[in-house]
């Protein structure tokens, strides 16, 4: 579409729809791509409003022959939810639960509803909605009936398909209609159409398709039979948008079990764990998930063996559920290695992430190697599972390939991930040629090529090998009845494409980017990392739970260029040059990037590890490479040499006292890049070092007089800019609480900084000047092989990552102190294993940082706070100060929303007599200036209770 005529389209749709119309580049770039291998890159973009909206839009694009592709939360993983034209996105208004009677257990709902709020409206009347992808957190009614998507729990409920009733569509022609049972209702022309076709095939309709519980490919033709009671809603359900766009949908749901236990039963390996499945039918589970050990190794919690099968089943109480589960584990004994019982809800959990996750750690083989879908869902008799999966991973063998296989085994589905090489000609023809043989092999074995994520782009090229010439041409007068345009999700299922076109990767440079950071997780290429995210979305889910960080600023907006994964499309796009054409220089991606927090908590949160804050390090130090930077970098991004000016010359009275004076704070917030809502922190009136340059002299003294000193393991305290010259009571507490510890305390006799306000404001050059001076500092302690421990979380996650990750290989000093840096708990866990902390005997509420979570883990924390009698859990999510983010202009509305998702109510609800804690600077700050609350870091609490 040339750019006239993308205008012209773009002020033909405003006129006509009340919803947004976006053709701006960031919108495009965001819809390019779903969770699958292909690309197509959009016209723009219409959020409908209601169901008006969806029939205007559809007759401006009708009116000029523009494809329309239906989306809604950009999961799919057959590539149904890319296209050309224009992308109706569900997302933002259509997303009500319009009714839900649970007499007579139904719901209304639009396209846009998220899984779980409809599963958590009907939860309040005991009941839910049967089918639950992993994605359950983020997918929406409209794409699992696009798709006809099952979840670990179809065993039960069966499928989308099996759980739908009405539909409202409106085709592409401008037709609007309710399909459910029976074809009366239909306009004539559909009517009279479907009847001709059914008809005049009944033997093919009849005989044509397999029997099996996760037969998703093709058109479901065969329930337009009449004694299937022309079914037209079930017929349309897993239609991949091709027929009708949804705008609303009456749904089954079902009664949920009162309680739930999961019996986990080993198995000596993946063979004899798929040939056990369908065995376990009989008791009535309510799913059967199979994993090897390729997959989980490592994972805690799983009983012995080398795979596993995860049974579900549920029960009136707690107590029948966990006989069920116990009776089902007891009658597999005799093929498993061991089993495990489950009944806890939280031990549950935590066992199912292990599953959830599966689709984004699949992602990458155990030796870092990139994998992709493509046979990412197919599915044969639960019966023949077993010789299915021995001859799948015959063939991958054949074809040089490999794949981690795991999913519903008592459906008899597997979901696999393939290190296809999709960035070469020869790998893209091992693809092709490994994609015909595997069709063969699941036919062979009486399967369907798709049992759960649809055909799209990737498989719908091979279904006459599945179903045969004919039933291929009927599908295509299915789709001319419904489409005879052809203005719907053209490629997709009917007369596909070829699956080796739209691939994503096609327009990625070939060659390595010139970068910073080493990347030693991709082998240093900045694409390779980007790649990383394969938009399986975790990132959207619009709730946080637990100890759960990521996305905080996606939670804040509802935007999907403020989400992980909207960011890293945007740099996909960068790379590609394609939609985004300014490289580094890009607005659009610098746009995107401005509200990520640098929170980490997509390193650890996401499955497949994107680190979107190296990545915004990263672009920030390009985009601004020579030009004038944002006041913000100047003043935050060196705060180390300002602070450290400011103690050299004794000024921290003056420059209290003047940020105490409205006028003049106020232009020095203006100056800096400050948000003029924010106060400026106070200055120490002496730093910590300073502090332990006096106390270690008097201790000298005191030592050449005959005094005691301390004989135990030398440990380094790391003065961390924050504690030193912004909160050196931490610091000052910290010694005591590590001397009393038993450990000998030293503090480099030098200023050191690990760089962090350079990194996170992209001034990588002077970032790694920094950690080099620093590291040459350290050189004498890291020789000796000390311990160095950190107090700031997000200055010691900084020693642990970015120093190694900047400067890399070439200054094996990095490493060195990487390894050597350990967390205050840690220090006294390790180093002090017989040390009893002080009894404090209160509850706690507050922050667990960010960084702690994604990086250094709070695992030790939660020891030491148990043993010294501080009860109860902090806060996950993000404080939304997250360092220099909070201070900066513009950000302050995000930086006080991240912090009333958790935080704050949390400190407000909590008993008065709660000890509020929190390890990092800047939730201290944040507590402080949002709740009037004082939090203290750990150290301070049990320093006040030593003796």
């Amino acid at each position: 579409m040339v750019d006239h005529e993308a205008d012209e389209l773009e002020r033909a749709l405003r006129r006509a729809v009340r919803g947004e119309v976006s053709f701006d580049t960031t919108s495009r770039a965001l819809m390019t791509m779903d969770a699958s291998n292909y690309r197509r890159v959009p016209a723009g973009v219409v959020a409908p409003y209601d169901a008006d909206d969806v029939a205007a839009a559809l007759a401006v694009c009708r009116e000029r022959a523009v494809p329309v592709v239906a989306r809604g939360a950009g999961t799919s993983i057959a590539g149904q939810a890319t296209g050309l034209g224009v992308v109706l996105d569900f997302t933002r208004h259509m997303r009500s639960i319009v009714s839900l009677d649970p007499d007579a257990r139904t719901a209304v709902v639009q396209p846009g509803v998220i899984l779980d709020e409809l599963r958590t409206a009907a939860g309040a009347h005991g009941l839910t909605f049967g089918p639950d992808p992993s994605t359950h957190s983020r997918c929406t009614l409209g794409g699992m009936i696009g798709n006809n998507s099952c979840g670990s729990h179809s065993v039960a409920w069966g499928t989308t398909a099996d759980n739908v009733r009405e539909l409202d569509v409106v085709t592409y022609g401008g037709e609007r209609l309710r399909a459910g049972r029976g074809l009366d209702g239909l306009p004539p022309r559909l009517r009279d159409g479907l009847r001709a076709l059914v008809d005049g095939d009944l033997a093919l309709l009849r005989t044509g398709f397999p029997e099996l519980p996760r037969r998703i490919s093709g058109y479901a033709l065969d329930a337009l039979l009449p004694e299937k009671g022309a079914d037209v809603a079930r017929a349309l359900t897993g239609s991949e948008g091709t027929l009708g766009v949804l705008t609303e949908a009456t749904v089954r749901l079902v009664d949920a079990p009162a309680a739930r236990a999961l019996a986990v039963l080993g198995y000596p390996d993946e063979s004899a764990a798929a040939e056990a499945a369908h065995t376990l039918l009989p008791h009535g589970p309510l799913t059967v998930e199979g994993m090897a050990a390729d997959l989980v190794a490592g994972a805690e919690g799983l009983p012995k063996g080398g795979a596993w099968l995860f049974a579900e089943v549920g029960g009136a109480t707690r107590e029948e559920a966990l006989a069920r589960a116990r009776a089902l584990a007891r009658a597999a004994a005799d093929a498993t290695t061991d089993h495990t019982v489950v009944a806890d809800p939280a031990g549950q959990r935590a066992l199912w992430r292990i599953r959830e996750d599966a689709s984004g750690t699949a992602t990458r083989m155990p030796d870092g190697s990139e994998a992709w879908p493509g046979w990412e869902d197919c599915a044969v008799p639960p019966a023949r599972l077993g010789a299915y999966l021995r001859d799948f991973r015959a063939l991958m063998a054949q074809h040089g390939l490999r794949g981690t296989p795991y999913g519903h085994f008592g459906d008899g589905c597997i979901h696999v991930r393939i290190d296809f090489d999709l960035l070469s000609e020869a790998g893209i023809r091992v693809f092709r040629d490994f994609s015909t043989d595997l069709a063969d092999l699941v036919v062979a074995h009486g399967g369907s090529l798709s049992g759960e994520h649809g055909d799209g782009l990737a498989r719908a090229e091979l279904l006459p090998r599945m179903y045969g010439d004919e039933m291929v041409r009927l599908f295509s007068r299915f789709k001319d009845l419904w489409d005879p345009a052809g203005g719907l999700n053209p490629g997709a299922l009917a007369r596909p494409q070829r699956m080796e076109e739209n691939l994503r990767f096609a327009p990625l440079p070939r060659r390595p980017v010139d970068v910073e950071f080493g990347y030693p997780h991709d082998n240093g290429d900045f694409s390779a990392a980007v790649r990383r995210c394969v938009g399986v979305a975790k990132c959207r889910d619009e709730s946080v739970s637990g100890a759960a960080v990521m996305c905080p600023s996606y939670r804040a907006t509802g935007d999907e260029q403020h989400s992980t994964r909207g960011r890293a499309r945007l740099l996909h796009e960068m790379l590609a040059g394609e939609v985004v054409r300014d490289g580094w220089r890009s607005e659009e991606v610098r746009g995107a990037l401005d509200l990520c927090l640098s929170c980490k908590g997509c390193r650890s949160d996401c499955p497949v590890g994107v680190d979107m804050a190296t990545y915004k390090a990263e672009f920030l130090h390009h985009h601004y490479e020579g030009r004038l930077r944002p006041a913000a970098h100047y003043s935050m991004g060196r705060l180390p040499v300002w602070l450290r000016a400011a103690a050299a010359l004794r000024a921290a009275p003056v420059a209290n006292a003047a940020a105490g004076v409205a006028p003049l704070a106020a232009l020095a917030k203006r100056a800096g890049g400050i948000a003029p809502e924010r106060d400026i922190p106070g200055l120490a009136r002496e730093p910590f070092t300073r502090w332990w340059r006096k106390r270690a002299r008097g201790a000298a003294r005191a030592a050449a007089r005959g005094g005691e000193h301390a004989h135990g393991r030398t440990v380094v305290l790391w003065p961390d800019t924050f504690t030193n010259y912004l909160s050196p009571s931490v610091g000052q507490a910290a010694v005591r609480v590590l001397e009393d510890a038993g450990l000998r305390v030293v503090v480099p006799p030098e200023p050191v900084c690990c760089g962090l306000t350079w990194v996170s404001t992209g001034q990588l050059d002077r970032a790694r000047a920094v950690m080099r001076r620093t590291l040459d500092v350290m050189a004498p302690a890291l020789d000796a092989g000390l311990p160095v421990v950190g107090l700031e979380p997000s200055c010691t996650a900084a020693l642990r990552t970015d120093l190694p990750e900047l400067l890399g290989p070439a200054d094996p000093r990095a490493a060195r102190l990487a390894d050597a840096v350990t967390t205050f708990a840690g220090a006294l866990e390790d180093l002090a294993p017989d040390w009893q902390p002080p009894t404090v005997d209160r509850p706690v509420v507050g922050q667990t940082h960010c960084h702690q979570h994604a990086v250094l883990g709070d695992a030790a924390e939660r020891r030491l706070r148990a043993r010294a009698g501080l009860t109860g859990e902090l806060s996950g999510g993000c404080c939304g100060l997250a360092g220099n983010f909070g201070f900066e202009r513009g950000h302050y509305d995000v930086s006080v929303a991240c912090a009333e998702e958790q935080l704050l109510p949390s400190v407000r609800g909590a008993d008065p007599a709660a000890e509020v804690l929190a390890d990092g600077f800047s939730c201290r700050t944040q507590l402080d200036q949002l709740a009037g609350r004082r939090a203290r870091h750990l150290a301070e609490v049990l320093a006040e209770r030593l003796r």
